[in-house]
């Protein structure tokens, strides 16, 4: 089964080198006056996680860059303080910056590179550290679960809040991060959630190599106790649970003042299951299919059609902005979807001749078949709706979303994926209703992109994308993260560049796609087919990122 960087004789390319960057600050600026600051690193590709309540953040999310020796890849990274919930950069407290190549890292003594992080005039910023490591080509994933007993007690009014940190070793004697459990509070005989991580990331296909692992007990401030620590590997954590794998937690100082010290309390190993780690490739080599749907904003908030104020206006020289949108993530998407017939649909309108709201209606004005033939098909029957329908109101989320869930319900067994773009200008009407449909959507095979375009504030729409925290209903949390939402203007290229604009936003906003597809079929243990006779796999955007 090939996976993305395997050679192909066709194109006579060389498979690139996968590097797996790991990154750690030092001493960053306090911005908040009460607490510490609630971190986390941007680059060109992609966000870590957000560390709350430290200066010295260990980010446990990589980035995991094709490195090519003959080429200057440069590298930019800044670090931000969480403000609001809003994925706008400008909207959180800028910390410092650092700018390097991928070769300076790699170059560097044990491929370990501290550089001081700068952009704040007057201020030291702190320093950041990386460390690089070539990934192996091992595509196993571990699931296991662990549990411990007679934990130290380390909270004074209470008992201990345990958590647990995993480490690789590297060659040089060093640790580097790949996986923190969740905090279990109140217990000294915690059952931590099972979990789920490539091999690679806990050995890198070393079987033999040191897996540390340390116990801490959790601490509002980040201050976090330690509690004790013990070493594995993956060879014998492979052996599931058996003797072999109950470890007792030691504290080395407590060890050293204490003659009658025995240990800390002990961690069990209860599970331990290793499967193939199957790409998003794989699946669409043997024949799975997605299925793009989009959902334009028809509400009155636009502006009349007719103006050039109008965010639908249709100018003789440029594209608007949702034909933009709908431009840019369509052209790649059909590559995957091998009829051409895309659902299209308008939300908020009054349709002629009765003038009855819709939030659902076909761009085509055939209530039978919605379909339409590719993407120049859906952007003249939304340029032809323009021309019949009356922009109205409200901006109501909820029927497409179950009109595009009740297709995906039918097809569950791995054939087809469900992708709908929904393009608005303003916040949502029926928050809670659209939360439930996503709760509802997110057990089933598909996606929803929401892109926002003109000026308005939507910073409500980000309780819908789950990066964070997951989107919940009446008590249920959605089983994945499904939803990704961006607005348009954070990409529009300054020079007025439209094909680089398009270019940037299909990037950012398709980069999910392949990891949500993934998510479902794994919660489903489905695996890809065969691959099929002549089909040629995803050669575009795609192919950068799993």
């Amino acid at each position: 089964m090939a996976t993305i960087g395997d050679f192909d004789p066709l194109t006579s390319t060389v498979p690139a080198t996968k590097i797996e960057i790991t990154v750690s600050c030092r001493n960053l600026l306090h911005m908040d006056t009460f607490s510490n600051n609630h971190l986390f690193l941007s680059s060109q590709f992609g966000r870590t996680e957000v560390i709350d309540n430290t200066l010295n953040p260990d980010f446990v999310r990589k980035f995991v860059l094709d490195f090519f020796f003959e080429e200057k890849q440069n590298l930019r990274f800044d670090v931000y303080n969480v403000d609001t919930r809003s994925s706008n950069l400008s909207k959180h407290d800028f910390l410092g910056q650092m700018f390097c190549t991928l070769g300076e890292i790699i170059g560097s003594t044990g491929s370990r590179l501290e550089k001081t992080l700068s952009g704040i005039p007057g201020k030291k910023c702190g320093c950041i550290v990386f460390s690089a490591e070539e990934l192996s080509n091992c595509r196993d994933i571990a699931t296991m679960q662990l549990c411990a007993n007679k934990l130290d007690k380390k909270d004074f009014f209470g008992k201990s809040d345990p958590f647990l940190v995993f480490y690789r070793s590297n060659e040089d004697g060093t640790f580097t991060i790949c996986h923190k459990t969740e905090v279990i509070k109140n217990n000294l005989n915690p059952v931590w959630q099972s979990f789920t991580l490539p091999v690679r990331a806990l050995c890198n296909g070393d079987y033999d190599r040191t897996v540390k692992v340390d116990v801490f007990d959790w601490d509002r401030d980040g201050s976090h106790d330690f509690i004790g620590e013990f070493t594995t590997s993956y060879r014998e954590l492979s052996r599931g649970q058996s003797q072999f794998n109950v470890y007792e937690v030691l504290n080395p100082k407590k060890k050293g003042k204490k003659k009658k010290y025995v240990n800390s309390g002990t961690v069990t190993l209860l599970s331990f299951k290793v499967e193939s780690e199957y790409t998003f490739v794989d699946f669409i080599r043997g024949g799975t299919q997605l299925n793009f749907t989009v959902a334009i904003d028809f509400t009155a908030s636009n502006g009349n059609p007719s103006q050039p104020t109008s965010l639908h206006y249709m100018s003789p020289y440029q594209m608007n902005a949702y034909a933009m949108a709908l431009k840019a993530v369509g052209d790649i998407i059909q590559d995957y979807d091998s009829d051409k017939l895309f659902p299209a649909y308008g939300f908020g309108a009054k349709l002629p001749p009765d003038g009855k709201i819709s939030h659902a209606f076909p761009l085509n004005s055939n209530m039978d078949d919605p379909n339409c033939v590719a993407i120049e098909g859906v952007l003249e029957a939304y340029f032809q709706s323009l021309r019949s329908v009356q922009l109205y109101g409200p901006t109501n989320f909820a029927p497409v979303i179950n009109q595009v869930a009740r297709c995906a319900a039918d097809m569950t067994d791995g054939s087809q994926y469900f992708v709908l773009l929904m393009i608005t200008d303003g916040v949502i009407s029926d928050m809670d209703q659209t939360k439930e449909a996503v709760v509802n959507a997110a057990g089933l095979p598909m996606s929803i992109i929401i892109v926002g375009v003109g000026p308005a504030e939507f910073d409500a729409m980000e309780e819908l994308d789950g990066d964070e925290v997951r989107v919940s209903s009446r008590g249920r949390s959605a089983e994945r993260d499904i939803v990704q939402f961006v607005p348009f203007r954070d990409y529009i290229d300054r020079s007025g560049n439209q094909v680089l604009s398009m270019a940037r936003l299909a990037k950012d906003v398709l980069a999910e796609i392949p990891d949500q597809l993934l998510s479902f079929m794994r919660s489903r243990a489905i695996e890809p087919r065969p691959a099929v006779p002549g089909h040629c796999g995803a050669k575009r955007l795609f192919a950068n990122m799993n």
